[in-house]
Order: structure tokens, then C-alpha cells, then sequence
């Protein structure tokens, strides 16, 4: 019997780079866009109209300016850059090579030109801060926002004759209407995990050569500006050759790391007042804005330093770790592979397999105290509570349990107490993967692992959109209706030409392979 033959290479002939030139190349713009894919999938579920409106809310060009960029090209861009994961940069230029984004974003017809400057991108996060994303995200998936609406809607089909009233003859005397109360549905995840920014591992001896050098660069900056004859000293290339005769060592004692924090204090105590006296001799401060939060910054972190060393510890109030992203603060996780975090903390609720990113903070807070806020949260956008609420060790303390059982809300945790019997509502870790594999989904394929954003209003919108891509990928997944009917017409037609059986009939076989369809 012979061997089946199998293609295990390209048949296609080689054609040498001199003989192929760009007339002859043949391209498929003659052809039409595929509706298949997945740019114009996700084009055809967003409410373009209600996206541009919020963001000319943010512009107020009807009253100040002129127009600005198209909303459309915005709002995309941010999209597309998130959901592919790249640059500022290879955004624009994705953009301008892929004809199926510029579809994505509004184009009419394919343009070889830059859609706009790469640089624009952090205006666009500007503008388009937490507030704005999050409405976003919530107008996208068919919620208003308001729960009132969701709420009169239920309330319609319930609605019963008023009950006569009485009053004076010739007065019609109305009684104030209640809002019926809709009973608790859906199931409520809520969990919190930290963004680390992109920037290098703090340590004491790194942050104080840091912030001498720039020190440094601002007594160059003031030095022309004073009446001083001679620039005071600073020993620069002493300290920088100090510090790396310590930081250079691949083991360090504490007593050397201790001793090299000693040093490279002293230096930046003595540039911090040259500065003032640059200022002082000056008579006003020649610095602008940037150089003068930089004299902020590193007077904090002196200050801050110099407490640590005296109390010989590692910990204070609103510690600084990098002097070029003041607002990052340690965020101590306890995991396994990193004990500290550095950058801003959230909160996410997960309801349906849809994110909400509930809170946003750059400093360290307990989770205990925002679970209340996220329930409500969740009464705005439903108009219900949830009637199951599963959450994370530290979200059951008693405080919450007594609110929660007062809205007629089902706890899934471990109970309180020794451990007894089995409980019904006890929860099982594994009801819990599906949040858990949202901060994994958006850490590893989005770039939350990695905030790269530098202002705190810019990372925020960073933070923002990637949720707001979760579920623009969790929409997109969903069989569109286009290719349901493409099957069930292709189904339709091959079934008339086979002969079914006498007990199969052909409208309940295509119903039923609908349902199936849908439901994966």
C-alpha cells in the first residue's frame, strides 16, 4: 500500500530580490476587508457615538480652541496599543501599516500616513483620566451608569393600578411613589493586586547617589545666577567613586552598606545647603518647574534618610523610592517572589467575567475597608445587590459581615471561630480563579506587570485601559452574529440535500445546534 504524501514544505519557487520590484507585487487592497476579523469584530460592538461624547466633555472645544483630533483615532489608539501591548511609538506605526486598524479607528480608506505624533499619547491619558475610562468601560458593556434605569426598567412589568386617594372634593391629592426594592442577583468578585511601575529596585545607597547627583545639577543651574565668586565644592568625583567602591561589591556587609549610607548622606546634606545659599545670594529662585520639584523631592528624601539612619530601620511614612516618580510607594504583598511592590494598588470587581476597576490608590490601604464601597458600586451599575458576594480572607471581618447579611447578601468565606463542620457557604478556592486569572491574563499579555507611564495621572489611565481591554477581549471572543448565520445557512443547505430520518426534523435540529453554538 503506498505511502500518503505529505507537504512539508512551501511549494512556491525562489524569486531573486532583483527581479521582484513594488510595481509587480501583487497586494489585496482590491479586495474587501474581512468581517472576520478581529478589528472589525471589536469596531462593530463599540458605541462609537457614546465614547466620542465623553471624551469632547474633556475637550470643551465649544467653548475655548478648535477641534482637535478625531475622538475616534483616540479612544482607538489607546485601544489598539494596550491590546497589542506595544509602544507609544509602534502604536502609530502599527497603525499606519495595518489597514485593518485604521478601519478599527475610522478611516475611510487605507492612508500611509502617521494617524498623529507618538509624543500626543501622553496628552490623550491626560484627558482621558480613571473617571473617563471607567465610564467608558461601562458604556461599552450596555450599562448606563445609573442603576436608576436598570431599576425602572424591572419596575415597569410590576407596575399595578394606584389605590384610589382620598381628599377634598374638586382636590386630586397624590401619594409620593416608593421605589420598589429588586431582589438581590448575580455573583460578586472582589480582589486586589499592585502595578508595579518601571523602576529599577530601590535601595537606600542607590536613592542617595541619585538624588546627590541631581543636587549636583542644580548648584551647576544656580551658580550663574548668584553673585558668589567662587562655585562651593562639592567633592563629586570623591562621593561618585565612594559609592561605587561600595555599590560595585557583589557581597556587602551591613556594616559597609551602613557606613556608605553614612557618607553619601553627608555629601547631599552639604549640596542641599549650597543650594539655599546659591538661593539666598540669588535673591529669587532661577529654577523652573521640574528643577524646583526636584529640590522638593530630594530635601524629603534627606530628611527621610537621615531618620531611617538614626533609627536604624527601613520603614517610614510615605517613603520615597525613586526621585524621579515621587508617588510610588512600597506596597508590601507578602508573596513568594516579591515581598515588596512598588507602584499603586487596586481593586477590581469581576462580575459575568466583566471587570470594574473600583479603586485606585497609591498608597497602601486594607481591603477590608473598600468592600462595602464595591458592593454599592455594583447597586449603581445593576440597580440590585449581588446575591452572592465571594471574597478574599481579609474582605470578611465582622464589620462586613454584619452590613452584608443586613442587605440579604450571601457570604461565600471561611466562617469565623474555630474550624467545625462543613458550611454550605463556605467557599473553595478554585470559585475564586476566575478574578485570579483576570490579574494574571492582564499582568502577562497586557503589561500590567509593568507600568512604564511616569506622571501619576498618566499611569492611572494607563492602569485604566487595561481593564478597559479585558473586556473589550472578552466581548470580542463572543461567536458574532454574522458568522452564527453563515453556519446555520451552510447547516441549513447541506441538511435539505441529505435524506433525515423520519424522527429527526430539520427546524429542531438547527435550534438546537444555535443553542450550542451560542453557548460556547
Amino acid at each position: 500500500m503506498p505511502k500518503a504524501q505529505k507537504n512539508r514544505a512551501s511549494k512556491q519557487g525562489y524569486t531573486s530580490p532583483t527581479q521582484l520590484t513594488l510595481a509587480g507585487f501583487e497586494t489585496p487592497f482590491s479586495k474587501t476587508l474581512n468581517p472576520a476579523n478581529r478589528w472589525v469584530r471589536l469596531a462593530h460592538k463599540i458605541p462609537w457615538d457614546t465614547l466620542v461624547s465623553v471624551y469632547q466633555d474633556q475637550m470643551n472645544n465649544e467653548a475655548f480652541g478648535a477641534d482637535g483630533i478625531n475622538p475616534r483615532v483616540v479612544i482607538g489608539s489607546i485601544i489598539i496599543k494596550h491590546m497589542c501591548n506595544l509602544s507609544d511609538r509602534e502604536t502609530v506605526q502599527q497603525i499606519q501599516e495595518n489597514m485593518y486598524m485604521q478601519y478599527f479607528i475610522g478611516y475611510s480608506s487605507f492612508s500611509d500616513e502617521e494617524p498623529f505624533d507618538p509624543s500626543l499619547f501622553v496628552g490623550f491619558r491626560k484627558r482621558l483620566g480613571v473617571e473617563q475610562i471607567n465610564l467608558i468601560n461601562e458604556k461599552i458593556m450596555g450599562l448606563s451608569g445609573n442603576g436608576e434605569d436598570v431599576a425602572a426598567k424591572e419596575n415597569k412589568d410590576k407596575e399595578e393600578e394606584p389605590p384610589p386617594t382620598e381628599g377634598i372634593v374638586g382636590e386630586d391629592k397624590k401619594q409620593p411613589e416608593t421605589p420598589v426594592e429588586l431582589p438581590n442577583k448575580g455573583q460578586l468578585l472582589a480582589d486586589a493586586t499592585a502595578c508595579p511601575q518601571d523602576i529599577g529596585y530601590p535601595t537606600d545607597l542607590n536613592l542617595l547617589s541619585d538624588a546627590r547627583e541631581k543636587a549636583e545639577e542644580l548648584i551647576d543651574l544656580l551658580y550663574p545666577h548668584s553673585k558668589l565668586a567662587d562655585k562651593p565644592r562639592n567633592y563629586r568625583e570623591i562621593a561618585r567613586k565612594e559609592y561605587l567602591h561600595t555599590a560595585q561589591k557583589k557581597s556587602k556587609s551591613k556594616q559597609e552598606i551602613r557606613s556608605a549610607i553614612r557618607k553619601q548622606l553627608a555629601y547631599l546634606k552639604r549640596d542641599i545647603r549650597s543650594i539655599h545659599r546659591l538661593i539666598d545670594e540669588t535673591g529669587f529662585i532661577p529654577l523652573g518647574r521640574h528643577q524646583y520639584k526636584y529640590l522638593l523631592v530630594i530635601q524629603t528624601l534627606c530628611d527621610q534618610q537621615e531618620k531611617m539612619y538614626k533609627e536604624r530601620t527601613h520603614s517610614i511614612e510615605h517613603r520615597i523610592v525613586s526621585i524621579h516618580q515621587p508617588h510610588v510607594r512600597p506596597i508590601v504583598r507578602g508573596k513568594t517572589n516579591a515581598y515588596v511592590e512598588f507602584g499603586a494598588k487596586i481593586q477590581v470587581s469581576l462580575m459575568n467575567g466583566i471587570a470594574f476597576l473600583e479603586d485606585l490608590s497609591w498608597e497602601a490601604f486594607n481591603e477590608g475597608t473598600r468592600l462595602m464601597s464595591t458592593v454599592e458600586q455594583y447597586k449603581r451599575r445593576f440597580g440590585y445587590y449581588p446575591k452572592t458576594v465571594l471574597a478574599d480572607k481579609i474582605y470578611c471581618n465582622r464589620d462586613n459581615r454584619a452590613k452584608l447579611k443586613g442587605l440579604n447578601i450571601i457570604l461565600r468565606a471561611k466562617p469565623l471561630g474555630r474550624p467545625g463542620k462543613a458550611v454550605e457557604a463556605h467557599v473553595s478556592p478554585g470559585e475564586r480563579n476566575p478574578i485570579e486569572g483576570k490579574f494574571g491574563q492582564a499582568k502577562t499579555a497586557y503589561g500590567l506587570n509593568r507600568i512604564k507611564a511616569r506622571l501619576p495621572q498618566t499611569s492611572e489611565s494607563w492602569i485604566a485601559s487595561i481593564i478597559l481591554v479585558l473586556n473589550l477581549v472578552k466581548i470580542t471572543g463572543q461567536v458574532p452574529v454574522s458568522l452564527m448565520q453563515t453556519v446555520f445557512t451552510y447547516s441549513a443547505r447541506a441538511m435539505q440535500q441529505i435524506k433525515l430520518p423520519p424522527w429527526l426534523d430539520l427546524e429542531i435540529f438547527l435550534n438546537f445546534y444555535s443553542t450550542r453554538i451560542t453557548a460556547t
